[in-house]
């Protein structure tokens, strides 16, 4: 029996309309859990195995598209595959709906916990939450240096990246831009060292005729042409520049808003091997620099991140909802309404770039995809992420396993949690969602014992 969007038995499917597709989207922004890995596992079944409505070989290669692009790949990809169907609308609409439904439902996540966080209740699922993010920052460490650690290179520049955040501070932007520049120079010297392509295996599967099938030519639309790409980058630049300089007139450049607008537009340039590359530099900024939330937060912040659909990197809502609430920007009696505010402001700047990189960077990236002189930067950039990850790991354990400080006791409850969410998540590969739901309940089950 076929559904909407299935096609007929042994033929490609027709003509999706731009209403159908919409339903997909919006659908997709609801269900899109278990992070990019599990984001674009949905997306391939939905949209190659049972709808047909791209091939497998245009999937991944759409996909390896989104892996050389700094930004969220699943919300990038979902952005090319609505822009390839249906022009500029259609991957705005995608991407789009790829975001929304996590926002909202961080923003009523977000006042709960800042409003209610000191129950019993609320307390005890984060305590049992916070342990097994730190479980999840290891693992995603572990996922990327599988595929980026190959040789010594890549590992001396991991373990460079690793002290220099951790040991010297330092910033995570020049982390980037000093790898990229080791990467440029090695890829120069000894090229056989990188492989080119997204490293997600050629297509060997077939599905059936799709609608964007292999032999589908480029529509007009997705052709690069100077022109196009002159306008997409204006209206891309008028449309950060509009509310950026709306927040400096009202506000000024200092203010929280125009500062977290700022901020986050930065942020989102850097995003090179996921969300959790770009993790270490916000907590550097939001919590260390300007101080709009604690450590704490920024932990739990990330476990709402893990629990909820939509791109991990939507974490970033938490952070402007908590410090515009927090900070009650527009007086105490509008506290929610200024976390709401903050955390529409952020995702705007954040996942602006990702559009224009999709609309206008498209046809850009694949006539660079297998150059050498761009993968070798970028792996190296990759590699530097890996050590940034493990240091953010060690930042979260520290906050959790010893919430006093080095001079206060070790929490060995908190450290059990976190080596049964790790055996779990690396022995036997269970799914982020179900972990986070395991260690919650125990969280809380250890808390209304202890009371």
């Amino acid at each position: 029996m076929r559904g909407p969007g299935n096609p007929p038995a042994g033929g490609a499917p027709k003509a999706i309309s731009f209403a159908e597709a919409f339903r997909f989207w919006l659908k997709l922004g609801f269900i899109s859990f278990g992070g990019p890995a599990g984001q674009i596992a949905i997306m391939h079944q939905e949209l190659v195995e049972r709808r047909r409505w791209i091939s497998e070989k245009r999937f991944l290669h759409a996909l390896n598209y989104c892996m050389v692009l700094p930004g969220p790949e699943a919300q990038q990809l979902a952005t090319y595959i609505g822009w390839l169907m249906h022009r500029t609308w259609g991957g705005v609409v995608a991407g789009a709906l790829f975001v929304l439904p996590s926002l909202f439902i961080l923003i009523a996540l977000s006042w709960i916990y800042i409003a209610f966080g000191n129950t019993m209740l609320v307390a005890g699922l984060f305590f049992g939450i916070k342990p097994a993010v730190t479980a999840i920052v290891l693992q995603a460490a572990h996922r990327i240096g599988t595929r980026a650690l190959k040789g010594p290179v890549p590992w001396a520049i991991a373990a460079a990246a690793l002290l220099a955040m951790l040991v010297f501070n330092t910033p995570f932007p020049a982390i980037v831009i000093v790898a990229g520049l080791i990467g440029a120079l090695h890829g120069r010297f000894s090229p056989a060292s990188y492989k080119a392509g997204g490293g997600h295996g050629a297509a060997g599967n077939s599905y059936g005729p799709a609608l964007i099938d292999d032999a589908t030519p480029t529509p007009p639309h997705a052709r690069f042409t100077s022109g196009r790409l002159a306008l997409t980058v204006v209206a891309a630049a008028l449309l950060w520049l509009g509310p950026m300089g709306t927040l400096t007139a009202l506000c000024g450049w200092d203010h929280t808003l125009t500062q977290m607008g700022w901020f986050f537009t930065k942020a989102a340039l850097l995003t090179f091997g996921g969300a959790y590359a770009v993790l270490p530099y916000v907590y550097q900024g939001a919590v260390a620099d300007f101080k709009w939330l604690t450590p704490t937060q920024m932990i739990d912040g990330l476990a709402l991140g893990e629990s909820t659909p939509g791109p991990l990197i939507m974490v970033v809502a938490f952070v402007g909802f908590v410090g515009g609430y927090v900070q009650a920007l527009f007086g105490p009696e509008q506290m929610f309404l200024a976390g709401a505010v903050a955390a529409c402001v952020v995702t705007w700047f954040t996942f602006l770039p990702s559009f224009l990189f999709i609309l206008a960077g498209g046809p850009l990236v694949e006539s660079t995809h297998g150059n050498i002189r761009f993968t070798a930067p970028l792996a190296a950039i990759t590699a530097a992420v890996v050590g940034v990850i493990v240091n953010l790991a060690l930042f979260f354990g520290y906050h959790v396993f010893w919430p006093a400080g080095f001079g206060g006791g070790f929490d060995w409850v908190s450290a059990l949690i976190a080596v049964g969410a790790a055996v779990a998540l690396l022995r036997f590969k269970r799914n982020v969602t179900h972990v986070i739901g395991a260690c919650a309940f125990l969280g809380l089950a250890v808390k209304l014992a202890g009371a």
